[in-house]
């Protein structure tokens, strides 16, 4: 099987060095073409473009940060549409807005190519490990498809309806955490300012209720004070834009991740967009006298 793969970013490059490790013939393309390099020296071939990325591909991945982006490198001149042959399948695991999803899904099906939306949780770990979950609008052929390639990416893969879906689901998973990042980075906030043991305390709470992928992976982040990339706040704040988006066009409050956006657009405004979106105790820290 031929793979095509565009945007080699924090998330894509290690899937795409997966794909490649499992024996596949890869073919590579990053805007920023120093990117690809990596994957060359480990056997990947590279396109000077998302259609020649495409060309001769059985399944075809694009993993960018936002939905121009998207509608860039599949619809544009230089396009994945144009260069896909008839009954392969596009696999978009990009954060987009799931109107536009469902948009593109219907001009690549005019090209003989089915496209799902597959968005994924898990962060840079999940990408190195193949651990993401991922969830999956589209139809559930082409899935059937394309499931044994994402078994080398994800250990929860779930079809959760029709084109768009799996980017409804995706805007769901990141409000979600939304809210458990700033209640994490406020209970260590709490702990640190009472002067309590608070090694034996994120213990204590990871056995109970307040358990959590969150408490365990980033609260050391927050308890430190020093945010090492996983996943980018600005484009948290992006996602929670596509979220609050959807949820205002289906009549949904969502005052928590209203208040979280909020939080991010400060911190991406002060230089801070590309540190871990942990760095939400950046503010609750600053805000409990903890730092300066």
């Amino acid at each position: 099987m031929r793979i095509g793969f565009v945007g080699l970013g924090t998330m894509g490059a290690p899937m795409a060095h997966r794909l490649l490790a499992a024996g596949y013939d890869v073919t590579v393309h990053n805007r920023t073409r120093s990117r690809e390099e990596p994957l060359a020296a480990a056997g990947a071939k590279r396109a000077t473009s998302p259609r020649a990325a495409a060309e001769g591909a059985d399944v075809v991945f694009t993993m960018v940060s936002d939905t121009p982006d998207v509608q860039a490198v599949v619809l544009g001149e230089n396009g994945v549409a144009l260069g896909m042959k008839k009954g392969g399948v596009l696999v978009d695991m990009s954060t987009i807005s799931p109107a536009t999803t469902r948009r593109i899904a219907t001009a690549v099906l005019e090209h003989g190519v089915d496209m799902l939306d597959a968005p994924v949780s898990g962060g840079s770990e999940g990408a190195e490990k193949g651990t993401l979950s991922i969830m999956v609008g589209g139809e559930l052929a082409a899935l059937e498809q394309v499931r044994p390639v994402l078994q080398h990416l994800g250990s929860t893969i779930t079809h959760v309806g029709s084109s768009g879906a799996g980017q409804v689901a995706k805007a769901v998973n990141q409000t979600i955490i939304a809210g458990t990042y700033a209640a994490v980075a406020e209970g260590m906030a709490l702990a640190m300012a009472a002067e309590i043991d608070v090694e034996a305390a994120l213990q204590a709470l990871g056995g109970g209720a307040a358990g959590s992928w969150v408490l365990a992976n980033r609260a050391r982040n927050m308890i430190e004070g020093s945010y090492p990339l996983g996943f980018r706040t600005r484009l948290h704040r992006k996602d929670l834009g596509i979220a609050l988006s959807a949820a205002k066009e289906l009549g949904v409050a969502m005052p928590v991740a209203a208040y979280v956006e909020q939080l991010e657009t400060s911190l991406v405004k002060r230089g801070f967009g590309d540190e871990d979106v942990s760095n939400l105790a950046r503010v609750v820290r600053e805000q409990a006298g903890l730092d300066p």
